[in-house]
């Protein structure tokens, strides 16, 4: 039976007693992780947030009472100790914080009893991801999920108080906003009040923390929830959380600068990492040029090569067909993977296939100098020969190669280095690769919807210098915008915000807006742009990515409390989940049955 916690008051969380306790009477609480009875001496694992603690049970001190509640304990059971500290009477155990003391207890409450749980409470747990997730709860008294969500809290705590001296304001913006279809799906909420009318959950507070510059706020920041109703990844979930921030009177250099100085305090507080500043840049041309990728992974090389002038007049018609689309052919070098069975080969053709290849021409070049090659009886042996020097080819490489359009080829061989490199496993997760990628192109052309899009979002400001070709060749407009990219993840991201109301007409001009189906989606906004705007820019950070990788996990619902899974259904909750009719019938809305 439970007993209760009256008269007791934890003195102590488990590993915050140490040697420096020893004698001391003291009181803990938490769960028990194991329990052993050696005969007339029962040793029990305690745990807590903080870690294990190692209490020992001897009727000789704590009496045949609690020595009886002792023999009870299981795994799980909540319990308080009353005992002093001691040194360890056994060896000494190095891998706990509390590997040189125990308790030798004098008192024990049993105050919650357990059931056998439906997996073991253990780091790095193998029980499958689905039964942990619908018991999350239980998962998360892993100790490497509470560590995880305890950084999680630091990085929070250490952003507010960076912010904060930096003279940023925290200030928060609503929920229930307007829905503006443009960029991924919104959640809708309907409204019982105005019936047929629907809220929208924010994406991000974009018009919101724009509108606080246009107010005169000159820095805000906000750890917010946002919701977007797309389909999932490992580093995506329907709500998530970012650190967004907005400032007054800046230009590219002013955000770079801040945010820099954040995450290197971030980074040498959480993780004891030195990030030596400024932080690299690339243009995203350069990025898509050298690895295929607007978030490139720089902590290996294997970088794309672009060889079309090589093999322009070659007899390979692959390329030959390739450059005559308008396209390309690039190539990367495996190096040291010449020698690579033929069946991996084909399963990187295969995997290639996926991102929109037709398939992958290779040369593998032997140890010895001889090559397999999957298109070489239609070249020369000196064209052969000029492509392999223009690869950098070598005794005991494996050279690979994608001919299609630019967007094909860079998507195919981004993702190839990327699986090469984890099949080969040289991704070090205890490196950290940070780069600015800048200079995004400001629209992209939508076959889809037949017009441009805005890549980052309508309100984004182009290059000074490019502005002229918003008229001319919208298409090779560059945007003031900026990424923050990590070990391949993009973590952040913002722009210099339009703060001209011609540059802003313009803009929805080529989005193919109207002014009025612009006023009608923003007219709030630009409403508030006609009483005086300063210059502004901002930037947002995913904080499930920055922390996902400064756990080094592998997917962002480690360090997330109640994560979803990739239906986007919660398996603890059940949700989402049917309602009363009663509360359709309040919100006027009818559930109409689709026949498959």
């Amino acid at each position: 039976m439970a007993e209760s916690m009256r008269g007791l008051h934890r003195s102590h969380r488990c590993t915050e007693l140490s040697s420096a306790n020893i004698g001391e009477t003291v009181t803990v609480m938490g769960w028990v992780q194991k329990s052993r009875n050696k005969g007339g001496i029962i040793f029990v694992d305690l745990r807590d947030r903080s870690g294990l603690l190692q209490i020992i049970f001897e009727e000789s001190d704590c009496g045949a009472e609690h020595f009886a509640k002792a023999e009870k304990l299981r795994s799980e059971f909540v319990i308080a100790v009353v005992g002093k500290v001691e040194a360890r009477s056994g060896a000494v155990n190095e891998n706990l914080a509390t590997g040189d003391i125990e308790i030798r207890a004098l008192e024990v409450r049993i105050l919650s009893e357990a059931e056998t749980p439906p997996f073991p409470i253990e780091e790095n747990s193998k029980t499958k991801e689905e039964l942990r997730l619908k018991y999350r709860y239980l998962d998360l008294r892993r100790p490497d999920l509470q560590r995880n969500l305890m950084m999680r809290s630091h990085v929070a705590t250490l952003t507010r108080e960076f912010l904060a001296k930096e003279g940023f304001l925290e200030i928060e913006t609503p929920m229930l906003t307007k829905s503006t279809p443009e960029g991924a799906r919104d959640y809708l909420v309907p409204s019982r009040v105005h019936p047929g009318n629907f809220y929208a959950l924010p994406q991000s507070p974009q018009l919101f923390k724009q509108l606080l510059m246009v107010s005169g706020y000159d820095r805000y920041f906000q750890i917010v929830k946002c919701f977007r109703d797309e389909d999932l990844r490992a580093d995506r979930q329907p709500e998530f959380t970012q650190i967004d921030m907005e400032l007054s009177f800046v230009d590219v250099e002013d955000v770079l600068d801040v945010n820099e100085r954040l995450l290197q305090k971030l980074f040498k507080e959480v993780k004891g990492i030195d990030i030596s500043l400024p932080i690299q840049r690339m243009t995203w041309q350069e990025a898509m040029d050298r690895f295929g990728s607007d978030k490139p992974d720089t902590r290996f090389g294997m970088e794309l090569k672009n060889v079309s002038d090589i093999v322009k007049g070659c007899g390979f018609s692959v390329f030959t067909g390739a450059l005559e689309n308008g396209g390309s052919v690039r190539g990367i070098n495996a190096e040291g993977q010449g020698e690579m069975p033929r069946k991996k080969i084909d399963a990187l053709v295969d995997y290639a296939k996926g991102f929109g290849a037709k398939g992958l021409a290779y040369i593998a070049i032997q140890a010895d100098g001889t090559r397999k090659s999957s298109f070489a009886k239609f070249m020369t042996d000196e064209e052969m020969d000029a492509l392999i020097a223009a690869m950098d080819g070598k005794n005991g490489d494996l050279l690979l190669f994608a001919a299609d359009k630019n967007k094909v080829v860079y998507d195919v061989l981004g993702n190839l280095r990327l699986e090469i490199a984890r099949n080969l496993d040289i991704l070090d997760k205890n490196q950290y690769n940070f780069l600015w990628v800048t200079e995004f192109p400001l629209l992209e052309y939508s076959e889809e919807e037949g017009r441009y899009t805005a890549m980052h979002h309508p309100f984004t400001m182009p290059m000074e210098e490019d502005l002229d070709l918003l008229e001319t060749d919208p298409g090779k407009v560059r945007a003031k915008a900026y990424d923050i990219v990590l070990n391949g993840t993009e973590i952040g991201g913002g722009s210099v915000r339009i703060f001209q109301n011609h540059v802003q007409e313009k803009m929805f001009e080529v989005l193919g807006f109207s002014k009025e189906d612009a006023y009608d989606r923003f007219g709030f906004l630009l409403n508030a742009f006609k009483y005086g705007v300063p210059p502004h820019a901002g930037l947002a950070y995913g904080l499930d990515r920055l922390v996902m990788l400064m756990a080094g996990e592998d997917s962002i619902r480690d360090v997330i409390a109640f994560p979803k899974v990739k239906d986007a259904s919660c398996l603890m909750t059940d949700a989402p989940n049917v309602v009363d009719a009663k509360q359709l019938d309040e919100l006027m809305i009818a559930i109409q049955s689709v026949e498959e």
